[in-house]
């Protein structure tokens, strides 16, 4: 069983490539991390692993290269689409892949590097083709994208509604409602269409972090209930279900 090592900035990615890769047996996630501070341990810890590491967590890269070397794991690297692969392939990462790249490309890759056959993904997808993930995000209200962010972070619908200072019944009206509007069955289906769609998973993104916001303001705010105003300001909702 190939053990994998994810580290990723925003957590409703982490939690999407998470579920993507839980859904394989070849695989075992054995450490998951939000900063290079974390991440560099985990390597140590980890011995013969495939390191998954986002662009934007933004560690030194030769020095976790040759960490991982020494340590006789291989790294992947996850590219914003905007960035060229060039200067990582000549650090001697084992697989470049794109924040869009399809969960098809994505779990290839893992088991191309698994191999010893180095991968590069040959560029992002192309943002028109992206067209499903646009306009489900726009038929979602801020409030349902904001239940879309929770959810893909792992999240209950009880969880979920104490979050926003709602009732269960009330998230889950709210997620019927965003099943028919994004032609999904269940919480699972959801998740990964969100992850795999990378204007949905942006939108959820931006949404979840409004709300975080939000309940950072009404912490501070004296005199006023967290659940008071989150619902106060909860106007509006906002993740890649594939992968990435």
């Amino acid at each position: 069983m190939t053990k994998l090592i994810i580290a990723e900035t925003q957590a409703i990615y982490r939690a999407g490539m998470a579920r993507v890769l839980a859904i394989e047996e070849e695989f075992r996630i054995v450490a998951q991390c939000q900063d290079w501070s974390r991440l560099y341990p985990a390597v140590e810890s980890f011995r013969n692993a495939v390191v998954i590491v986002a662009s934007s967590i933004r560690p030194q890269f030769e020095a976790l290269q040759e960490r991982a070397r020494t340590f006789n794991s291989k790294v992947i690297v996850i590219l914003e689409d905007t960035e060229s692969y060039a200067s990582f392939v000549s650090l001697g990462v084992s697989g470049v892949v794109y924040r869009s790249t399809t969960s098809a490309a994505f779990l290839d890759c893992i088991r191309r590097v698994v191999r010893g056959e180095p991968f590069v993904c040959p560029g992002p997808i192309a943002q028109q083709e992206d067209m499903v993930g646009t306009r489900a995000s726009a038929l979602l209200s801020p409030k349902e994208l904001m239940v879309v962010a929770l959810l893909v972070e792992g999240m209950k619908n009880k969880e979920i509604g104490d979050r926003l200072g709602t009732s269960e019944q009330v998230v889950k009206n709210k997620l019927r409602s965003i099943y028919d509007k994004t032609g999904v069955s269940d919480r699972l289906e959801l998740a990964l269409f969100t992850l795999h769609h990378r204007a949905m998973a942006t939108a959820a993104a931006e949404a979840g972090t409004k709300l975080q916001l939000q309940t950072a303001r009404a912490t501070d705010t004296p005199h006023r209930e967290v659940s008071d105003a989150v619902v106060s300001s909860f106007s509006k909702p906002g993740l890649h279900a594939e992968m990435v």
